[in-house]
């Protein structure tokens, strides 16, 4: 489970200029083929999505949620998860219900 996420900007960079995206309101998808066995993700949340307290809280419930519904992710590809600015009013049950419809709208 500790492989299964993009850290470097270069591996945003490659999922990036693959153009293969997707979303609804509340996330932006982007998605590339890896050829590996298993399914790699990495979120983003850039500076106008609330405070840096508000941006962390998300990002921690977004590893859970990552971490519950892992097995839905399509393996052998990388995921960039952008997230808007009304992730912010989102509680934990909508947030989860979102990333799971925005990742069965890959497969």
């Amino acid at each position: 489970m500790k492989d299964c996420y993009l850290k470097k900007n270069i591996e945003f960079q490659r999922v990036y200029s693959a153009k293969h995206i997707t979303g609804n309101r509340t996330f932006t998808l982007f998605y590339k083929k890896n050829n590996l066995d298993y399914p790699r993700i990495g979120f983003t949340i850039t500076k106008k999505v609330g405070n840096a307290v508000t941006r962390n809280k998300i990002k921690r419930r977004l590893r859970e949620i990552n971490r519950e519904h892992f097995l839905k992710l399509k393996p052998g590809y990388d995921y960039v998860l952008v997230v808007k600015k009304v992730a912010v009013d989102l509680s934990y049950k909508e947030l989860e219900s979102s990333f799971i419809h925005v990742i069965k709208r890959v497969r």
